[in-house]
């Protein structure tokens, strides 16, 4: 879709269209993270980190549109720099689960990340396209590891969206049967006969954790999402009041964009 200056908008117009519908579902108190830059300080932790390379460019030019709109439409944005919007929302849900006020926190992103930041049935993930609230039961249920697990096992298993491997031979069935036990990586026995488990060439998997424990740890903390960013003071400050002034004339302009011919 473009506007009359022939700039694509069609994600920007996705987004506000989710939100709007968020609010008409009865959603009063909300809060978008934006990726305002793609790199951050995990960058400088592992060279291979995720960058803005291969997003099309016609996406990553509509950032500051969305940022602007989302503004415009009242809703109280974050874009993040140092961080990424992961850890924004990490933030925000530890948060706002603090106040006795809130009933529920619903996290709208299915990605596994934001799953060690579920807590019991009060911080929740909403995926909106299957329809699917997932609390801490359904995250074991999907990776066979508590929430506080997840950075440990997207360390051993890798995460090739954010661009770190994990470690050689591990997998998710391997990674879930011994978190599951243990917990966390520092809590797995050396000698993989203490392990107790059915699965396959236990050896080399130990081998492998031992002679790469440094890098396991290192992908752990690339995983681990960071809740101390001061994001509000009160929850009430993401009550939505309504769109400001600007937006009317913004949203014209999304309206009377077509649809591009490619």
């Amino acid at each position: 879709m473009r506007d009359s200056e022939g700039l694509e908008v069609a994600a920007v117009r996705g987004v506000l269209t989710s939100i709007l519908k968020l609010i008409e579902e009865g959603a009063t108190h909300i809060g978008v993270a934006t990726d305002h830059v793609i790199e951050s300080f995990r960058n400088q932790m592992w060279p291979g980190y995720k960058t803005g390379a291969g997003i099309e460019p016609e996406l990553l030019a509509q950032f500051p549109l969305l940022e602007k709109a989302l503004g415009a439409m009242g809703i109280v944005v974050w874009p993040m720099v140092e961080f990424e919007a992961d850890d924004a929302l990490a933030a925000a849900a530890s948060l706002a689960a603090k106040d006795t006020g809130v009933d529920r926190v619903f996290i709208c992103t299915p990605d596994k990340d934001l799953s060690q930041c579920v807590q019991g049935t009060r911080i929740v993930q909403l995926d909106r396209r299957k329809r699917l609230v997932r609390d801490e039961a359904g995250v074991i249920a999907k990776f066979g590891v508590s929430p506080v697990s997840i950075p440990d096992y997207l360390a051993l298993v890798g995460d090739a969206a954010d661009g770190y491997p994990g470690l050689g031979g591990w997998g998710a069935k391997s990674a879930s049967a011994v978190l599951a036990r243990y917990g966390r990586l520092e809590q797995i026995p050396t000698d993989w006969r203490e392990w107790g488990l059915n699965l396959a060439s236990p050896k080399s998997l130990a081998d492998t954790l031992s002679q790469n424990r440094k890098l396991a740890f290192l992908f752990r903390e690339l995983a681990t999402l960071r809740t101390d960013i001061p994001l509000f003071a009160s929850v009430e400050e993401l009550k939505w009041t309504g769109a400001s002034a600007d937006f009317p004339a913004l949203a014209a302009r999304l309206d009377a964009s077509v649809k591009s011919k490619r």
